[in-house]
């Protein structure tokens, strides 16, 4: 199983989760590090600590960086990329809300190109919906559903265009999900063509604050 886990809480406030990720980072296609909306102003010790035991363990580490759809100059994300990759060891970066129309992709295509030309690895970006079907050619992992579970099973429709990219290109982030349903959120990602997953029970305003036991004992 990949699973993508953002794990938005500080490694002091749920230690029991940060050790269940640990041991599950075998399993995972990358943890997102997050510890103040961002790498912060300066290294948080806990981070690094649970980075470098992350690491350790086999897990690939991603730096969550705000794009605010476009909108945040591309300096400022680009040194919060190196803040990641400097005080975190980070492989690569999130990309958290990230434009998806037409318009707003030559500028996307401008800031990927920028971070890989600085050695940036995995880069994923999160628009949080279908965006239109270039973005995806330039991530290693786009996320095309980050949503609830009751809209994921009512709502949810694929393009056509999605099925020209492999499983493990595309990922969808689904909260709200009830405990004994994660595998079954699992299996439905993997038959929407997504390899890449990460279904939480949490709900907002934060539903990423803890790491639901069932999700690293889901089934592959």
């Amino acid at each position: 199983m990949n699973l993508l886990i953002p794990l938005y809480v500080h490694p002091a406030e749920d230690p029991g989760a940060w050790h269940r990720l640990i041991t599950a980072a075998p399993r995972t296609y990358g943890v997102v590090l997050n510890p103040a909306s961002g790498p912060g102003e300066t290294p948080d010790p806990a981070f690094t600590a649970a980075a470098g035991a992350l690491r350790a363990a086999g897990a690939r580490l991603l730096g969550y960086v705000d794009t605010d759809y476009g909108v945040r100059d591309p300096a400022d994300i680009i040194e919060d990329v190196r803040r990641h990759r400097e005080w975190y060891a980070a492989d690569g970066c999130f990309l958290d809300r990230v434009t998806a129309t037409a318009d707003g992709l030559p500028g996307c295509r401008r800031l990927v190109r920028t971070l890989r030309r600085l050695g940036v690895g995995t880069v994923v970006l999160n628009p949080g919906v279908h965006p239109a079907p270039g973005y995806a050619r330039l991530a290693d992992l786009t996320v095309t559903f980050e949503g609830h579970w009751s809209t994921y099973v009512s709502a949810f429709s694929r393009p056509a265009w999605t099925a020209r990219h492999a499983p493990d290109r595309l990922c969808h982030l689904v909260y709200g999900v009830p405990e004994a349903l994660v595998p079954l959120a699992v299996r439905t990602a993997h038959e929407r063509g997504a390899a890449v997953c990460g279904p939480v029970t949490g709900e907002p305003p934060n539903p990423w604050a803890q790491l639901t036991p069932a999700l690293t004992g889901a089934e592959r």
